[in-house]
C-alpha cells in the first residue's frame, strides 16, 4: 500500500481522509482510512451474505487476463448460474461492455486516479446493481499488483491471476497480493511453450515460500485450457459459501455510510 503517493485515497473514501486543521485542510491517518474501509466492508459483506451469492474479488497486473476469464467462466456457467460483474478502471467502460456483451448484468466503477478499489466504491455500485437472482458476482479490481490486497471490499474470496508473460518471481516480489490469495491462477498457460523465462514450478516455489497453501491453477481463458479445475472451485466455494451463510443470524449492519458521487460511474444493465 502506498503511504506517499495519495492512491488510499478514492472518490468512495475522499471524505474520510481530510479534516479541517487550523483552517486548512490536512490529510488525516491511514487508520482511520482503513478502518472506515473495514466497516464499510463489513455491511458489503453482510448484503452478500444475504444474498447468498459468492462475492469474488479479481486481483492482477494489468492485461493478465481477468476480463477474459470472467467472459470464459460466462460462456460455461450462464445455464447454471446467474452472473454478475463489477468492473473497476482508471478510465473507459471498455471491460465493462465486454461483459455486458455476454448478456450479464456489469457495473462500471471509474476511479480516476486511485489504483484500487475500495469499500466505499463498491458500496456505492451496490446501489445501483441489484443483487437479487446473483450467484457468483465478479468485482474485477484496477489492474495492479500492491495496493489491492490492501483493502477489503467486502469479498468472500480473493483470486489472483499471474500471467505466464509476467515471470515466475512476481509472488516473490509482491507477496502481498500472492499471500492474501484463496486461489491463484497461471493465465495465458498455452503461451508457455514459446517462454523460456516461466517456470511454473519455481513459481509455486515462490508462493509456498510466502506459507501460502492455496491452490494453483494452469488455465488460458482464450484456448478453453484447464477452465474444468477452476469451474469446480468456484461450484465448491459457492456451495460452502451457501453452506455457511445458512448457519449465521445477520444483524442490521453498524453502520451505513453515505453515497458519495463516483466519477464517471454509469449504472446499467445488460441487454435483454
Amino acid at each position: 500500500m502506498c503511504d506517499t503517493c495519495g492512491c488510499n485515497i478514492t472518490p468512495g473514501n475522499r471524505e474520510f481522509a481530510y479534516k479541517p486543521v487550523n483552517g486548512m485542510t490536512a490529510v488525516s491517518v491511514l487508520k482511520n482510512l482503513l478502518a472506515k474501509n473495514d466497516e464499510q466492508a463489513g455491511h458489503n459483506r453482510v448484503q452478500f451474505d444475504r444474498s447468498r451469492l459468492l462475492a469474488i474479488n479479481l486481483m492482477s497486473s494489468p492485461g493478465s487476463g481477468k476480463t477474459a476469464l470472467i467472459e470464459a467462466t460466462i460462456d460455461a456457467l450462464r445455464i447454471e448460474y446467474c452472473i454478475g460483474v463489477i468492473e473497476g478502471d482508471l478510465e473507459t467502460e471498455n471491460d465493462a461492455k465486454r461483459i455486458r456483451a455476454k448478456g450479464v448484468p456489469a457495473y462500471q466503477i471509474i476511479t480516476g486516479s486511485a489504483c484500487h478499489l475500495d469499500a466505499h466504491l463498491v458500496h456505492d455500485a451496490l446501489q445501483q446493481f441489484p443483487l437479487e437472482g446473483l450467484d457468483i458476482l465478479f468485482i474485477e479490481n484496477v489492474g495492479n499488483l500492491v495496493c489491492p490486497a490492501s483493502f477489503d471490499l467486502g469479498q468472500h474470496r480473493n483470486v489472483t491471476l499471474l500471467s505466464v508473460t509476467e515471470g515466475d518471481d512476481k509472488p516473490a516480489k509482491y507477496p502481498v497480493m500472492f499471500r492474501v490469495a484463496d486461489v491463484v491462477l497461471f493465465t495465458k498457460s498455452d503461451l508457455l511453450p514459446v517462454l523460456d523465462d516461466f517456470d511454473p514450478e519455481r513459481a509455486k516455489s515462490n508462493l509456498r515460500n510466502l506459507a501460502s497453501q492455496a491452490p494453483v491453477l494452469q488455465i488460458s481463458a482464450r484456448k478453453n485450457l484447464g477452465l474444468q479445475a477452476w469451474l469446480d472451485w468456484l461450484r465448491s466455494e459457492l456451495a460452502r459459501q451457501r453452506a455457511q451463510a445458512s448457519h449465521v443470524e445477520f444483524a442490521q449492519p453498524q453502520v451505513s455510510l453515505p453515497r458519495t458521487q463516483l466519477a464517471g460511474e454509469h449504472s446499467l444493465e445488460a441487454p435483454r
